[in-house]
């Protein structure tokens, strides 16, 4: 997603910058007063032209610049302010001839200042623009192409701000008048799937299929959404595709053979994965990387991570901090023996408040082959902030984002946190509590171990004399709900002209379980000159290329670079340069050779223009206030030893908390129930035999890697028993011992659901033990289970 704004240099406005939703306030004394929209999505990918009209609406000149959030699945390819005679255009050049203008650039140094300056964090397109006159406009023509995220039902999702709307007076749309004069917004859909719906938040015109077939459709909007909220478009397309194929035609200028000369195919996987499979199939690599000033309040998080592992997958354990240590050099199978050795070894780890070295590890982890069938998942405890090399740990993830996940647990380094989580679709969750990390850890080690897609292959089948060269290639794994885009170039001639078709089969497993889908796909489509598909397969193609390094041709790189030049694609390979001319100098530049001196021209032309990495900081809001207070609030009483709330009152009241959607002013400003409530206790005969939170670590350390529990003192001893009760209810003489010691303490859990509810995937691990255990009367253990501790549980705790 992008936004973009006209500001003073002094005033940088404030905003947060994540993939799916944008934060930003615009600046009222340069004001948005009209906006151009075309927007044209084919399937997966959008292609989006807009012009944008500001003023200055002061008396005085204001000194403006223009600064354009970017990330990695969008390319901004065009952009160039107007204002009367003068044209300031961005312009790629080579890196090491870009390096050479900025040394005679004037005003660099204002590009440095606002990287250490500016509130806001992450990488960022900007350009100084210059002194605006008073009530003087300046035109800003953006270009960009950007995949866009699967939601769920399959649908594309494509967003654009709310600051980019021009302001509109909403008593007018209350009497009726919804058109805006000063808005024009089309969007155009293609699918060869077939367009169905649309669902948006804003009004607009019918949606108008210009296809017979349906496989295209357009519409327009007629004003902005509804106070001011940004603009949420979900595209649903015919039946539940699987794959979809979008083939884009060669520049008929490019020579063939090279990237412009040859049609490029744009695949989308979307496998269908089920909820559950018959076996466990892949299991994955879990690492826990947890910073060692966190390690204290971390402990309990750890122990319930490692009980709550299935048997057969593989895991690690690093903490870092000046330097970094793993408990293993690699990942080990989860065994008994492995899991005891690691629990033995949480104890002995020390603090350490020093330095945070975050990338040595990434890099370290990066640095090891992927464990075949395993995919790796990274949970990232972290509490210190990381000096300056945010933009490197980035680069890191970015790289690898296509071989694992990372979920987050931040305390307050929540910027870098989120990034990390959003390239690699994990999950980031800001702490606020012990018992929140542990909580929350475990929530997300429920989603890490769904059923994935792997073993995930492409079989292409195209006429006689083409050939398909892969760009990015197949992931290793994909996860429940994700999708990836594949890019190849098709090559060569068809020896039939008459055959226009290809087709394109993906195979996968989910568990034990095979898949095949097949797509077949025109080569003959319509002819785009903005080539969208062309842009975004020359990104991943020169990322590729520059983590190859060496290892390809200097003919080969010579000739993307040219590509990424001629197409204005950003690579590390290029960097911008933006150059100042006047319109009819603009007019005639296509023309020019690329080593014309109108260029090249004095430093007095060239404008500050570059990506920079912003390493500035923007206070992050909780969902919920509310929700927030009320867990301190069941905490404490939990620490206290007491019972916690009627869960009957808290429940409701956390749910719609969490649906809040104020702004965090406004809820500050809201009376906190959770001091006002009066809390209804009730005593039961049991509640002095209710264990402690501490009663619950230990339940959880004795339970075996496989779920099970042995009969001990000390489990009964944690069950609020003694072990003659324990010994002298069993249900038969010959019952197995470690039968009935699991089928107490999983009892005992759920009891204890009502104040924790992270004990699941160890009540499902003991269900599994129990249900193997074919000799096991389960109704019967249950029901001297019942009569020891005076409850009914039912039969349906097993998951039978």
């Amino acid at each position: 997603m992008r936004k973009s704004g006209i500001l003073r240099k002094q005033y940088i406005s404030r905003g947060f910058f994540q993939r799916r939703v944008w934060f930003f306030s615009s600046h009222s004394e340069v004001k948005l007063e009209t906006v151009t929209v075309n927007v044209t999505i084919q399937d997966f990918v959008a292609d989006v032209a807009s012009q944008l009209f500001f003023r200055n609406v002061q008396e005085v000149s204001k000194e403006t610049m223009f600064i354009f959030p970017v990330n990695s699945d969008t390319v901004v390819h065009t952009f160039y302010a107007t204002t009367g005679d003068t044209r300031i255009e961005a312009m790629l050049w080579e890196k090491e001839e870009a390096q050479q203008l900025c040394k005679a650039t004037l005003g660099m140094e204002n590009l440095r200042y606002l990287q250490d300056q500016c509130d806001l964090w992450g990488p960022v397109f900007a350009c100084f623009l210059g002194t605006l006159p008073p009530k003087a406009e300046v035109a800003i023509s953006l270009c960009y192409v950007q995949e866009l995220p699967l939601q769920p039902g399959g649908a594309a999702q494509f967003c654009w701000p709310s600051q980019l709307f021009p302001r509109i007076n909403y008593l007018s749309l209350l009497c009726g008048e919804e058109i805006s004069e000063n808005l024009h917004f089309s969007i155009c859909l293609k699918s060869a799937h077939g367009v169905s719906h649309i669902a948006i938040n804003t009004s607009h015109t019918p949606l108008e299929y210009t296809a017979p077939d349906q496989t295209s459709a357009e519409f327009s909007l007629k004003s902005s959404p509804w106070m001011e909220g940004s603009l949420n478009l979900l595209v649903y397309y015919k039946g539940s595709p699987t794959l979809s194929a979008v083939v884009e035609r060669q520049d008929p200028k490019a020579p063939p053979g090279s990237l412009l000369g040859d049609p490029v195919v744009m695949v989308t996987l979307m496998p269908n994965i089920p909820e559950t499979v018959p076996s466990p199939g892949q299991l994955g690599e879990f690492l826990f990387l947890m910073d060692r000033s966190l390690f204290q309040d971390a402990q309990n998080t750890l122990l319930f991570l490692l009980k709550s592992l299935p048997l057969g997958c593989y895991f690690n354990i690093y903490t870092f901090g000046a330097t970094f240590k793993a408990f293993y050099p690699q990942s080990v199978e989860y065994t008994q023996e492995s899991m005891d050795n690691a629990m033995g070894r949480i104890s002995s780890i020390c603090p350490d408040l020093g330095g945070c070295d975050l990338l040595g590890l990434l890099r370290s982890i990066y640095s090891t082959p992927l464990l075949h069938g395993h995919p790796r998942q990274l949970f990232i405890f972290i509490q210190r902030k990381i000096s300056n090399e945010e933009e490197a740990v980035m680069a890191e993830v970015y790289r690898y984002r296509d071989h694992h996940r990372c979920f987050c647990f931040p305390t307050n380094n929540f910027k870098l946190s989120q990034a990390m989580a959003l390239e690699t679709k994990g999950e980031c969750v800001c702490i606020h509590s012990r018992m929140d990390m542990t909580s929350e850890a475990v929530k997300c080690l429920q989603r890490a171990l769904q059923p994935t897609a792997s073993g995930i292959s492409l079989h292409w089948d195209l006429p006689s004399g083409l050939e398909v060269s892969t760009i990015r290639k197949a992931p290793e794994v994909i996860f429940q709900g994700h999708q990836r885009s594949i890019y190849a170039q098709i090559h060569g001639q068809a020896q039939d002209a008459e055959v226009d078709e290809g087709a394109v089969t993906l195979q996968y497993h989910v568990g034990s379980e095979s898949f095949s889908y097949t797509l077949r796909f025109s080569l003959s489509p319509s002819s785009d000159d903005r080539l969208p598909v062309h842009r975004m397969a020359m990104m991943h193609l020169l990322w590729k290329l520059a983590w190859e390094g060496t290892s390809r041709t200097k003919d080969i790189l010579h000739s993307a670079v040219k590509s990424s030049l001629s197409l204005g694609v950003p690579s590390p390979f290029t960097s911008s340069v933006a150059v100042r001319m006047t319109q009819r100098d603009a007019q005639h530049r296509d023309s020019l050779p690329p080593d014309s001196s109108m260029l090249l021209s004095p430093s007095s032309n060239l404008v500050p223009c570059q990506l920079l990495w912003l390493h500035g900081f923007m206070p992050v809001w909780f969902d919920s206030t509310k929700f927030w207070m009320l867990q301190k609030c069941q905490f404490c009483l939990e620490m206290l030893g007491h019972k916690a709330p009627d869960t009957e009152a808290l429940t409701p009241l956390s749910a719609s908390c969490k649906e809040r959607d104020s702004p965090p002013e406004e809820q500050l400003m809201e009376e906190l129930p959770a001091f006002n409530i009066r809390w209804e206790w009730t005593i039961s005969p049991l509640s002095s035999r209710l264990c402690d939170f501490s009663g619950l670590r230990v339940v959880v350390a004795l339970q075996k890697a496989n779920g099970s529990w042995a009969l001990t003192a000390a489990l009964a001893s944690a069950l609020g028993l003694s072990k003659d009760d324990v010994e002298g209810r069993r249900a038969s003489e010959d019952m197995q011992p470690t039968a009935w010691a699991t089928v107490l303490a999983l009892v005992w859990l759920h009891r204890y659901k009502w104040k924790v509810s992270w004990s699941e995937l160890l009540e499902g691990k003991a269900c599994m033990w129990l249900r193997d255990q074919a000799e096991v009367q389960l109704h019967e253990c249950l029901e001297a289970a019942n009569s020891l501790f005076g409850c009914f549980v039912e039969p349906t705790i097993f998951r039978m």
